[in-house]
């Protein structure tokens, strides 16, 4: 009696501690790498499944550890699923949550710019360091009124 392994035998039980591994590390980046170990699970649980019937079908032709080790990664890959599928729930809830706060926050300003008492002012400040109507001349001396500070252009320099 010759007794082979299942076909999902190391290919399933990779498969699931991969995704969890991964699943878990997926959570430092938010978790938006974990629809890839989601996808690994998935697959890992199909082939499991397939082995799992196959070894239903015939279970002389495959020895008793195969099946447990099957089952094993049947077990590992559903907990994988659970995890990731978690994971990728709260990535999309987050994403969805951050959207919604991004997009209120772009309504409120969009309706704050089109009032105008908010961005515009209707007196306009002029700008008085340029202007010749301010300043005054007095016998050949030139004042500046608004640094209230006297330059007399006819004084000579003694050095």
């Amino acid at each position: 009696m010759n007794q082979n392994k299942l076909s999902a035998d190391p290919l399933a039980l990779i498969l699931g501690v991969l995704a969890l591994v991964i699943g878990i590390a997926s959570c430092c980046c938010y978790g938006i790498t974990a629809i890839v170990p989601l996808i690994m699970a998935i697959i890992g649980l199909v082939v499991a499944n397939k082995s799992l019937k196959e070894f239903g079908e015939n279970p002389e032709a495959f020895s008793p550890q195969s099946r447990s080790n099957v089952n094993t990664a049947k077990i590992i890959n559903i907990i994988a699923i659970v995890i990731n599928g978690l994971i990728v729930l709260m990535a999309a809830a987050v994403l969805i949550f951050y959207g919604t706060m991004l997009s209120s926050g772009m309504l409120d300003d969009f309706n704050d710019f089109e009032n105008d008492d908010y961005y515009y002012d209707s007196e306009m400040e002029s700008d008085t360091l340029n202007t010749w109507e301010n300043d005054t001349y007095e016998d050949d001396t030139y004042i500046i009124e608004e640094d209230s500070t006297e330059v007399d252009t006819n004084e000579k320099e003694f050095f």
